[in-house]
C-alpha cells in the first residue's frame, strides 16, 4: 500500500498536536515544515542512491553520486536523526543537520532549514520537555514513506502532485490554527485559484508575487502553464517576501512542487524591490498576483533617509523633525500619482504592482474594500490609474473567506493596453438569483466552490450586466461617481424586505397579552400556596 496525500497530512496533524499546549498554534509551521522537509528530501535521496547502487559501486558510484540533484550526507538524514532521537542533545543535533544539509546543497536549499531553533528551551521548555517534544515529532514522521515510487497518486496526478498537494493542504490547516497571524502568508486555494485564471499566464511569461508568503499564489499561477512532456512550468517564477521564515515556506514549496528556477527574494518590496534590469529600473512582468498586507501601517519607513520620527526628543525637550514620505524618495518614481498616506500601504503596494507592469501584462491584487472609496491621497491616485484606463475589474469577495480577518476584501484587476475603457463590477458576497449564496457558508471560515469560481470567471470573460451580480460601468459613470468604485454604487443587490401584515401582528400582541395575564394569574395562585 502506498503512501498518500492523506497519509500525509495525517501525519503533519499528529506532528501538531504534539506541539500543542508548547507553542503558538502560529509557530506550528515553522518547526514542523522544514522536519517534514528534511524526511522528503530524505527518502527522495535514498531512493536515488539505492538505483544507482544496482549499477554502480567504489569510485564509479561517488562519480555518479555527484550527479544527483542534491546530497544528503549520512549523519543529516532523518534515519540518523530518528535513531539518535533519544539524545541528550537531540535539538543541537537537529539544528546541525540542517545546517550541513544547507551548506552541502547551498544553491537550492541556503536559507530555506535553519529558520528556528531546536535547541532553544525558550521556545521549546526545559530540556527534558524539549527533548520529548522533538523525540516525538521524529516518531511522528518516521513511518511517513516518502520515497517517489511508494507515492501514490491520484488519476491523473504523478507523486510530485501528491507531495505538493499535501503541503498546500497542510499550510493552509496552519494557517487555520494560526487565526489572525495567518493572513500574511496563505492565500485560501479558491480565492488563488480565482486570481490564477484572471491573469491567464501564457508560455514565456514572467510571474510575479511582490508579497509571496508561502508562495501559493505563484504555484497556481505556474501549475496553468505545466509542460505535458516535461512536466515542468514553462513561465519564469518570480517572489520577494520580507517575512524570513515565510519565504523559506516559498522555497520549500516551490521544491515541492518541482519549480527549481524560482527567484525568490528576502526584502521589503516598497523600500528594496530585489528585481531589477540591467540598467536598475524595475524589472516588468506580464503577470503579477498578490495578496498584500491589508492597510499596512508605517510603509514608508524604510524611505527615511535620516532616522526622522514623531514626538519629542527625551534628552532635550525639542520635537523632533517629522518624517514625511515624498514621491522624490523613491528612485523608481513609484508615487509620481500621490503618495498613499502613512498609515495606509494599500496603494503604495498597487502602484508599486502597476509600475512592474510590462506591456500587456495583468495584475490580479488582493485588498480590502477601503481601496476602492477612501479619499484625500488615495482619491487622487485612484483617478489617475482609472485616467490612464487600467482598471480592468473590481471583483467583491464574500466575508470570512480568509484567515486572519473576517472583513469582506476584493480582487483588483488591472492591465496595460486595454481597448476598452470601462470597469466591471462583480459582486460575489450575496445570494444569486435562486436566493442561495454564491459561496458555502461555513463553522469558521466561508468557501468558494468550484461552480462559485466559475460563475465569477464566466461573467468576467462576458462582461454583461447580470442582475445582482455585475454591473459593466462605462467610464462616464465611474466620473458621475468621482472615481468613488465602492461596489454598491454599481451593483444593486437590494433585497425587498417581505410586506408585514399589520392586522396579523396586532391580533398576536393581544394574543401574547392575554397569554402573560394567565400566566402571571397562575403564578400568583402558586406563590400563594407556597405561603410567599
Amino acid at each position: 500500500m502506498g503512501t498518500t496525500k492523506k497519509d500525509i497530512e495525517n501525519a503533519l496533524m499528529k506532528c501538531a498536536d504534539t506541539l500543542r499546549d508548547t507553542i503558538d498554534a502560529a509557530n506550528y509551521k515553522d518547526y514542523i515544515l522544514p522536519l517534514m522537509f528534511v524526511k522528503y528530501l530524505s527518502d527522495t535521496y535514498n531512493e536515488a542512491l539505492d538505483d544507482l547502487k544496482k549499477e554502480y559501486s567504489g569510485e564509479r558510484l561517488e562519480r555518479q553520486k555527484r550527479y544527483l540533484p542534491f546530497t544528503i550526507a549520512s549523519d543529516s538524514n532523518f534515519q540518523t536523526l530518528y535513531e539518535q532521537r533519544h539524545a541528550e542533545n537531540i535539538g543541537q543535533q537537529i539544528n546541525q543537520a540542517m545546517r550541513q544539509i544547507e551548506n552541502d546543497n547551498n544553491q537550492q536549499f541556503g536559507g530555506v532549514l535553519c529558520t528556528v531553533d531546536y535547541n532553544s528551551e525558550n521556545a521549546l521548555g526545559t530540556r527534558e520537555h524539549k527533548n520529548a517534544l522533538l523525540r516525538t515529532l521524529l516518531e511522528d514522521l518516521i513511518s511517513l514513506d516518502m520515497r517517489p515510487r511508494s507515492i501514490e497518486p491520484e488519476e491523473g496526478q504523478v507523486p510530485v502532485d501528491v507531495v505538493g498537494d499535501a503541503y498546500e493542504y497542510m499550510i493552509g490547516q496552519f494557517a487555520s490554527m494560526a487565526g489572525k497571524k495567518a493572513g500574511s502568508f496563505y492565500t485560501p486555494s479558491a480565492v488563488s485559484e480565482i486570481m490564477a485564471r484572471l491573469v491567464d499566464v501564457h508560455p514565456g511569461d514572467r510571474v510575479y508575487d511582490p508579497t509571496c508568503g508561502s508562495g501559493s499564489l505563484l504555484i497556481k499561477a505556474a501549475k496553468k502553464q505545466i509542460d505535458p512532456l516535461t512536466g515542468t512550468s514553462s513561465v519564469s517564477i518570480f517572489g520577494q517576501e520580507v517575512n524570513g521564515s515565510s519565504l523559506a515556506m516559498a522555497r520549500m514549496n516551490m521544491y515541492i512542487h518541482e519549480i527549481r528556477d524560482a527567484k525568490m527574494a528576502w526584502g521589503d518590496t516598497l523600500a528594496n524591490p530585489m528585481f531589477k534590469d540591467d540598467d536598475g529600473n524595475l524589472m516588468l512582468f506580464d503577470a503579477i498576483v498578490a495578496n498584500m498586507p491589508f492597510s499596512k501601517d508605517k510603509w514608508a519607513a524604510g524611505f527615511n533617509p535620516g532616522g526622522d520620527t514623531t514626538g519629542k526628543d527625551p534628552k532635550t525637550g525639542k520635537a523632533k523633525k517629522e518624517f514625511k514620505m515624498e514621491a522624490k524618495l523613491d528612485k523608481f518614481h513609484r508615487f509620481d500619482w500621490g503618495v498613499p498616506p502613512a498609515s495606509k500601504g494599500d496603494w503604495a503596494f498597487l502602484l508599486h504592482m502597476i509600475h512592474s507592469l510590462a506591456v500587456n501584462g495583468r495584475i490580479a491584487a488582493i485588498a480590502p474594500h477601503g481601496v476602492l472609496f477612501r479619499g484625500a491621497s488615495e482619491g487622487l491616485i485612484r483617478k489617475r490609474v482609472i485616467e490612464e484606463n487600467l482598471l480592468d475589474a473590481v471583483i467583491g469577495l464574500p466575508e470570512n473567506v480568509f484567515y486572519g480577518t473576517s472583513i469582506p476584501a476584493c480582487i483588483l484587476v488591472f492591465k496595460k493596453n486595454r481597448k476598452n475603457s470601462d470597469v466591471l463590477f462583480i459582486d460575489a458576497s450575496k445570494k444569486d438569483e435562486n436566493g442561495n449564496f454564491r459561496y458555502v457558508k461555513g463553522t469558521n471560515q466561508n468557501e468558494l466552490t468550484e461552480k462559485h469560481i466559475q460563475d465569477i470567471l464566466t461573467v468576467y470573460t462576458n462582461r454583461q450586466d447580470v442582475e445582482k451580480f455585475a454591473h459593466l460601468a462605462p467610464l462616464e459613470e465611474i466620473k458621475e461617481n468621482e472615481y468613488n468604485l465602492n461596489i454598491p454604487r454599481y451593483v444593486d443587490t437590494f433585497e425587498e424586505e417581505p410586506l408585514v401584515d399589520i392586522e396579523q401582528v396586532n391580533t398576536n400582541i393581544t394574543r401574547l397579552k392575554l397569554e402573560i395575564t394567565e400566566a402571571e394569574k397562575k403564578m400568583d395562585e402558586y406563590l400563594k400556596e407556597l405561603g410567599l
